[in-house]
This record gives structure tokens, C-alpha cells and sequence, in this order.
């Protein structure tokens, strides 16, 4: 018998409720690979499907945890043996498919990717989908080419911001973060901002499409009327990575800046990314996120944390990246 978070939900009122429960391999779903799961982490997904489902959920009872890192325990695939480091994110796990809210997981051998050297299992959670999403921001805007100037993170005391804000700016790369709460300044500048810009002064839409010229690059994690803002006051040429909606997934803006000053809007996709493209990330986030920088990221948690985590991620009151250590 193992823990596992399960989350269920009532047919008659369609509440949910959600609590630590203990299962057995049996229950586990079918799938190439067993895992035993050492640490998880707390994504806005999860927030969604620890709680309202958000229409990621279809089937319960359901075991959330969209990313998890452990040993191989079983494999009926060649590429994996017992005693393997393996991290998993993506591939709709923990939504149509059980997730790392448990100490043992089954999964397809294909969404596994072999822990890279410099990386143990809670530093493998500690950047999780969130981190692995900023690495694959990075690299989009590197593609592309950063222009000199201050790189804008938006939502950037949040998992995907802390994450590129420490890769940028250990990059070189003036880093200014945006964020509306003042008291994560002194967060960002610890992680390597140079400049911190209140929410206040970039939410808004402008009349004007094009504004002065400020920006290098982008990793934009909210969307919505601040993405249009920063669009009009990118370098000409320059590239934003958008990677989340937290402001809302419109985009009350023009063509103007992609015609006249040739910007490129970036769309970046974590969930169903290439395995070669994955390796490349995690490698990358192995030598360009420095360890120090990253632990001071971590908020630790337990399985019976969740469901208040969960709550609280939806609401932006989560800093940083929590660490669910699925044995404690």
C-alpha cells in the first residue's frame, strides 16, 4: 500500500473533495514503467485539478500531479531498468491520466526522460513544468535572438518567472521582472533582476500600438491586455515567449507591432514537446540554472498540503516553486 492524494467528486452536488488515501499497486492505471515517486510540485494546472477540474479532469476518482521525479521500481520497456533517475512532465498526466500525487506512479515509458547528470530528483522538482517551461522560453527567444537591452519577465516571482528570471540573468542578460507584489523585490533581485516593474505600470492597454522601444526579449507567463502592452514596446526584431494566460487568454491588440517593427510572438507548449527537445531543456537547465539560485526558490510541502496549495496557486499566492515530498 502507498499515499496518494485523491481527489473525488460527488455526483449528485458535483462537489470536490480532496485527501490523502492510501492504494494499492492494482489501482494504479496501465502503463509501461513504476515508478516510485520521490517529489512533485504545485502547478496552476494543479490548482485546477485538485479543486474545480477546470475541464482537465473527465474521470474520478483521480490522482493529480502534473510532473514528478523518483526511481524506476519496474519496466517493461528497454530504455528504463530499476534504479533509473527518471522526471516526467507533460503528456496530460495528472489530468486525463494519474499523476504524481502518490508515492507510485505507471506510466508510458515515451513521457519519461532520463534525470540529467547535476540534477537529483528534488532539484528535478524544484524546476518542474514550470521551470522546464521557462527553459524552453529561453531557448525559443536564444532561436530567435535577444536583442541588447533588458529582457522583460512578467508574472516573474511566479514558478515559470523565478526560474527564467535565474537562467537570464546567470545567462548575462539584463533581466527586468514584473510583479504585483512589491514585497517580492527583494526575491527577484536575489534571483538576478535588475529592474523590478510594478504590474500597475504594464497592465494596461494603450490607445497607441507602438510605444518606445525598451525591451530585448520577453517571457511573458500572463497574457491578456499586459502581453498586447509589452508587444508595442519591443526592439524592432525582438521576440516574446508566451507561455501562460493568468491575465486572461485575450489579446486586445493590433498587427502593428509584427508589421512594422517585425516581432515575433512565440508560443510555447510544454505538454507534448518532442523527447530530443526535452532532453535539450534539461540539460540546458542542468549547467544554466544556478543550484543556489534555485534553492531559494523552494517552498517545501507535503501530500496533505496540497489541497490549500492548490487553492492558493489559483489565487497568485504562491511564490516561487513548491517541492512536494510525497514521503513525508
Amino acid at each position: 500500500m502507498f499515499d496518494a492524494l485523491v481527489v473525488s467528486k460527488d455526483e449528485d452536488s458535483g462537489k470536490m473533495s480532496a485527501a490523502v488515501t492510501q492504494l494499492g499497486l492494482e489501482d494504479l492505471p496501465a502503463g509501461d514503467v513504476t515508478v516510485a515517486v520521490e517529489y512533485s510540485t504545485v502547478n496552476y494546472k494543479d490548482g485546477l485539478c485538485v479543486g474545480p477540474g477546470g475541464g482537465l479532469v473527465r474521470n474520478y476518482p483521480h490522482v493529480p500531479g502534473i510532473d514528478f521525479a523518483g526511481t524506476v521500481e519496474a519496466s517493461d520497456d528497454d530504455r528504463y531498468k530499476p534504479g533509473d533517475k527518471v522526471v516526467l512532465t507533460g503528456w496530460r498526466v495528472g489530468e486525463a491520466h494519474w499523476g504524481g500525487y502518490a508515492q507510485k506512479a505507471r506510466v508510458k515509458a515515451d513521457w519519461l526522460v532520463p534525470l540529467p547528470d547535476g540534477l537529483d530528483t528534488r532539484a528535478a522538482m524544484a524546476v518542474g513544468t514550470a521551470g522546464f517551461t521557462a527553459m524552453l522560453a529561453v531557448m525559443a527567444l536564444e532561436d530567435h535572438g535577444i536583442k541588447d537591452g533588458p529582457v522583460l519577465v512578467t508574472g516573474a516571482a511566479g514558478g515559470v518567472g523565478s526560474v527564467a528570471t535565474a537562467i537570464l540573468a546567470n545567462l548575462g542578460h539584463k533581466v527586468a521582472g514584473v510583479t504585483g507584489r512589491p514585497k517580492t523585490a527583494d526575491y527577484l533581485t536575489s534571483l538576478g533582476a535588475s529592474q523590478i516593474v510594478a504590474r500597475e505600470e504594464i497592465n494596461e492597454t494603450v490607445k497607441r500600438p507602438l510605444e518606445a522601444e525598451t525591451w530585448g526579449g520577453c517571457v511573458d507567463a500572463v497574457g491578456g491586455a499586459m502581453l498586447a502592452r509589452v508587444l508595442g514596446q519591443m526592439q524592432y526584431g525582438a521576440s516574446v515567449a508566451a507561455v501562460g494566460l493568468a491575465g486572461g487568454a485575450g489579446l486586445p491588440g493590433t498587427v502593428i507591432p509584427f508589421l512594422l517593427r517585425g516581432i515575433n510572438l512565440l508560443g510555447i507548449d510544454s505538454v507534448m514537446q518532442p523527447f530530443d527537445n526535452r532532453m535539450r531543456a534539461w540539460k540546458r537547465i542542468a549547467s544554466d540554472l544556478p543550484m543556489d539560485k534555485l534553492e531559494a526558490m523552494i517552498q517545501p510541502a507535503t501530500l496533505s498540503d496540497l489541497p490549500q496549495l492548490g487553492s492558493d496557486i489559483l489565487q497568485g499566492q504562491v511564490k516561487g516553486r513548491v517541492v512536494v515530498d510525497v514521503n513525508a
